[in-house]
């Protein structure tokens, strides 16, 4: 059943959208499917990018080959928590946008499970991995990449529309909306971080300087 609403994700079929909007047992689902394919995405970004010569460094943090894998694993992590952070976010930012700009009869958790399923085009992010073992294969993965995000931006929208109940101009609208107020939520909240980071080494400064 997984692997077919999962292979009808990737094939933008909008009924299996339309199939886990009422499915009200597919949360839990659809949020361990952010959460593994936001850990495969990860790994492909935070993979390290070699020139030619580095190769050698760059395969010793493989795995199996026993090198720096702690920072790598650490930093996909760390990546992961905050991208379904930012998936939750997202999808709250819309459902608010939707209810209160187009009076959409939609719930956080149905946006969650058809933008949760949608979500699985971000595990092409994991092509990054091909970096770490050829800069010729990194090159290649780049336009296939670029490609998926566009792919996944579409599957997005058809599983928004499917679930917010709106014609496609609204539902362009909303993730218009979604967009700025998200972007606006991360730079407020990103420039408070920093700025507490910043006094706190300001403040261990003093204290160990």
């Amino acid at each position: 059943m997984l692997t077919d609403r999962i292979i009808g994700a990737f094939t933008f079929r909008k009924e299996v959208y339309a199939e886990v909007e009422k499915d009200t047992s597919f949360p839990t689902t659809a949020w361990l499917l952010v959460t593994v394919v936001a850990l495969l995405n990860q790994l492909g970004s935070k993979a390290p990018h070699p020139g030619v010569e580095e190769l050698p460094e760059a395969l010793s943090a493989l795995p199996f080959a026993g090198g720096g894998v702690g920072d790598w694993l650490g930093a996909s992590v760390v990546g992961t928590v905050f991208a379904v952070i930012g998936f939750a976010v997202g999808a709250f930012i819309a459902n608010w946008v939707a209810r209160t700009v187009f009076d959409a009869d939609v719930s956080f958790n149905e946006l969650v499970r058809t933008l949760g399923l949608a979500y699985v085009w971000q595990v092409v992010g994991l092509l990054g991995v091909l970096r770490v073992i050829s800069p010729t294969l990194s090159c290649l993965a780049a336009p296939r990449g670029v490609a998926a995000a566009v792919l996944g931006v579409i599957a997005s929208f058809v599983a928004m529309r499917e679930a917010l109940d709106l014609d496609s101009v609204q539902t362009i609208a909303t993730v218009i909306l979604s967009w700025v107020a998200s972007a606006f939520i991360h730079l407020v909240v990103g420039g408070i971080v920093l700025s507490v980071l910043g006094f706190g080494a300001f403040a261990l400064s003093r204290i160990f300087g």
